[in-house]
C-alpha cells in the first residue's frame, strides 16, 4: 500500500513504479530531447513523436496512432461512447476537449486571440478559419475545379455551382435558390419591400442590381 495516497498493489514493483509519481523520480529519459518521464511506458509512447511510428491501430477503421490513449479516445468514435458531460446542459461528449470548447457557449469565454487583429474566438478551429483572412491562404479546396476559399460554409455554397443543388426555398412561390441570400433578396419581391432608393429621381426598387439599371437611365 502506498503510504502517500493508500493505494493498494498486488506487486511491489507496482508500488515502487507509483511511488515515483509522488517523489518525481524520472528516470526515463529520451535520448533525442532529454525529455524525462517516471515510466517506461510513457518514455516508449513518447518516443513515436521523434519516430513517427503508430503501432496502435483501429481495429474498425485501421487508422492508426503513435500512442495507445490516442486509439482509445479515436475508439469512442465508433462506440458511440460519450462520457464527458456538461454541468450546465446536460449535453454529452465523445473527447474531454470537445467539452471543454463547449463550456465556453456558457461562460461567454474567447480564449483564443488573433495574433493580428486582436479579435478572439470560443474555440481554435475558428480562430484558424479566421486567419485565412489575414494571410489569404484558402485551405477549403473544391474538389472538381480546385478552387481554394478561406472558409468552410464558402465552399458549400460554390459546390451548389457544381451540383446545382438549390437548398433554400421560397416559402410562398417555392421557387429554389442555391445560397440563402439569394433566397433573402428574393424574398423582397413578395413583402413589396422596396429599399434601394434612386438617388436622382427617389425612385425605389427591391434589388440592388434593379437600381443599378435604373441609374444607367439617367446617366446615359
Amino acid at each position: 500500500m502506498c503510504v502517500i495516497c493508500s493505494k493498494r498493489f498486488t506487486r511491489v514493483g507496482n508500488l515502487q513504479q507509483h511511488m515515483t509519481i509522488h517523489t518525481g523520480d524520472s528516470k526515463y529519459s529520451c535520448a533525442i530531447c532529454s525529455k524525462r518521464f517516471t515510466r517506461a511506458s510513457h518514455l516508449t509512447g513518447h518516443f513515436a513523436i521523434h519516430t513517427g511510428e503508430r503501432q496502435h491501430a483501429c481495429t474498425i477503421c485501421s487508422k492508426r496512432f503513435t500512442q495507445a490513449n490516442h486509439l482509445k479516445e479515436h475508439m469512442r468514435i465508433h462506440t458511440g461512447e460519450r462520457k464527458f458531460l456538461c454541468a450546465i446542459c446536460s449535453k454529452t461528449f465523445t473527447h474531454q476537449s470537445t467539452l471543454k470548447n463547449h463550456m465556453a457557449v456558457h461562460t461567454g469565454e474567447r480564449q483564443f486571440a488573433c495574433s493580428i487583429c486582436l479579435k478572439r474566438f470560443t474555440r481554435a478551429c475558428n480562430l484558424k478559419e479566421h486567419m485565412a483572412i489575414h494571410t489569404g491562404e484558402g485551405q477549403h479546396s473544391c474538389t472538381i475545379c480546385s478552387k481554394r476559399f478561406t472558409r468552410a460554409t464558402f465552399l458549400k455554397h460554390h459546390m451548389a455551382a457544381h451540383t446545382g443543388e438549390k437548398p433554400h426555398a421560397c416559402t410562398i412561390c417555392s421557387k429554389r435558390f442555391t445560397q440563402s441570400s439569394t433566397l433573402k433578396s428574393h424574398m423582397t419581391i413578395h413583402m413589396g419591400e422596396r429599399k434601394h432608393a434612386s438617388t436622382v429621381c427617389s425612385k425605389t426598387f427591391s434589388r440592388a442590381s434593379h437600381l443599378t439599371g435604373h441609374l444607367a437611365i439617367h446617366t446615359a
